[in-house]
């Protein structure tokens, strides 16, 4: 590996931001993070206790008033400020590499797509207003105002906390509210960063709050009082305890959470270009297009082409700017990953066609695993319905359009889709057809920032993205006044 000591000593100094004040110390002791390319202790994290959550929420609530009232405009200005020195913030690169093992390779999508978030959602801080509404039978004069939440809770995930920073944080802020933002342990560092940007830009102190923990933060977090809003991102487990907690208060939620998502290619596609795309890298997506159904005339040529492209992919150190795929994030993820493998294998519900192996020699300090295919896999198989979170795609064959979308839509989850077709018709009909937030037709995981995101059934409600995103965190106040 080429990472020293030194570079990992770059990384900015973990801790807590409240109002406008750092902190490096905090009530639920500290978390020792690693490098996944290494396993290397970067630093000790210091975990936000109950006391730590009450000064973050105390201080959001102080930021509310002023922030809601600031004029439309300059919250606009100050978003668009905000935004294109994200976009400048190059140094973040390596942070984003250091947290979880993301391949530098792809670190300015991240940066481009935070920045474009937030640029896209100020343009909507001088536009969100109300509508007149029709009264009768008496004389009146009836109107509503779109009006922010409060303080919004955020818990971002460890697999893209600068993504979920933006998706999350940019239309709350638009809309009015302020922030109290959980990071996760596992990958604390750019959320932070990037709270300290914002103070740098000239967002007032207590807009945005950062207070890194796990269980014992996250639960003080979400039965908060002071809290007006949720937003959580990651497991349904997780989602579930989260609607418990919140129901003390009947704080309001919105999920964004697992998904099992299929990749439905017909005869009539490129084989070779669907293969390619089958691909997913480290897998630690929410929507990644795992599950592969694939029509029977071109299935062993699609399985054998998705083989030779996983053998090919550059695995490996991740700060490389040749390598396309880096390390899962801990040893937990490895066990788990090849556990599902194993028994896959153990009870004949997978054909291993590559991988399936944890890499050795210089990446053997790492959590690097091989890209792994299984093919033949029935889609009642542990493998196919549970969300491994990993380099494991599995392939299944089908006959006709109908038992396609039948056995993709078969499945606890409805994040994402993906389609591979040249018939135009069928592509109509098949996206209509598929129980999923998202589909992708002849495409790869592109989101447009004005696109809503979420998904259905056990991969959550409510949406990030658009419009759809500011309504998620404004709230309607009808006025009425006898004329």
């Amino acid at each position: 590996m080429t990472i020293a000591p030194a570079d990992i000593g770059l990384l900015p100094k973990p801790g807590l931001l409240i109002g406008d004040t750092k902190l490096t110390t905090a009530g639920d002791g500290v978390f020792e993070h690693r490098y996944p390319a290494t396993g290397e202790i970067t630093n000790a994290v210091p975990m936000a206790g109950p006391a730590d959550i009450d000064a973050a929420v105390a201080a959001a609530r102080k930021a509310f008033p002023a922030w809601k009232r600031m004029p439309a405009n300059k919250r606009r200005q100050l978003m668009i400020d905000y935004a294109r020195a994200i976009l400048s913030a190059d140094h973040l690169r390596q942070t984003i590499v250091f947290e979880n093992g993301v391949p530098y390779a792809a670190t300015p999508y991240a940066l481009s797509w935070a920045s474009e978030l937030f640029e896209f959602n100020a343009g909507y801080a001088d536009k969100i207003g109300g509508q007149v509404v029709t009264t009768f039978p008496g004389d009146a004069f009836d109107y509503t105002l779109d009006e922010p939440y409060g303080v919004v809770a955020v818990i971002v995930p460890w697999n893209g906390p600068f993504i979920s920073y933006g998706q999350g944080l940019a239309p709350a802020l638009a809309a009015g509210n302020t922030i109290v933002l959980k990071p996760p342990e596992l990958a604390p560092y750019t959320c932070l960063a990037l709270a300290e940007l914002a103070l740098e830009v000239g967002f007032p102190p207590g807009v945005i709050n950062v207070v890194p923990g796990g269980p014992v933060a996250g639960n003080a977090l979400v039965s908060h009082s002071g809290v007006d809003k949720i937003l959580f991102t990651g497991s349904g487990a997780t989602a579930k305890k989260i609607i418990q907690a919140a129901a003390a208060n009947l704080t309001p939620t919105a999920f964004e959470l697992g998904g099992k998502s299929a990749r439905i290619i017909f005869a009539d596609a490129d084989p070779d270009e669907a293969a390619r795309r089958s691909l997913i890298g480290a897998g630690q997506a929410c929507i990644a297009g795992s599950r592969v159904l694939v029509q029977a005339s071109i299935y062993d040529e699609v399985v054998e082409l998705a083989k030779t492209y996983a053998q090919q992919q550059r695995v490996g150190d991740p700060m490389d700017p040749q390598t396309q795929m880096g390390p899962v994030i801990n040893q937990t993820a490895v066990d788990r990953i090849l556990g599902f493998v194993t028994r896959a294998q153990e009870t004949k519900t997978g054909r291993l066609v590559t991988g399936g192996r944890r890499l050795g020699d210089e990446l053997a300090g790492g959590f690097f695993l091989a890209p792994t295919i299984l093919a033949d896999v029935p889609n009642e198989a542990e493998i196919a319905q549970d969300e491994v979170f990993g380099p494991v795609t599995v392939f299944m064959k089908f006959e006709t359009e109908e038992e396609a979308v039948g056995i993709a839509n078969d499945s606890l989850y409805g994040l994402a889709a993906y389609l591979h077709t040249n018939d135009l018709k069928r592509a109509h009909r098949v996206a209509r057809d598929l129980e999923s937030g998202i589909v992708w037709i002849n495409g790869f995981r592109d989101i447009p920032v004005g696109a809503p995101f979420g998904g259905v059934k056990q991969s959550g409600y409510g949406r990030q993205g658009g419009i759809y995103g500011i309504q998620e965190f404004t709230r309607p106040k009808n006025i009425w006044m006898s004329i």
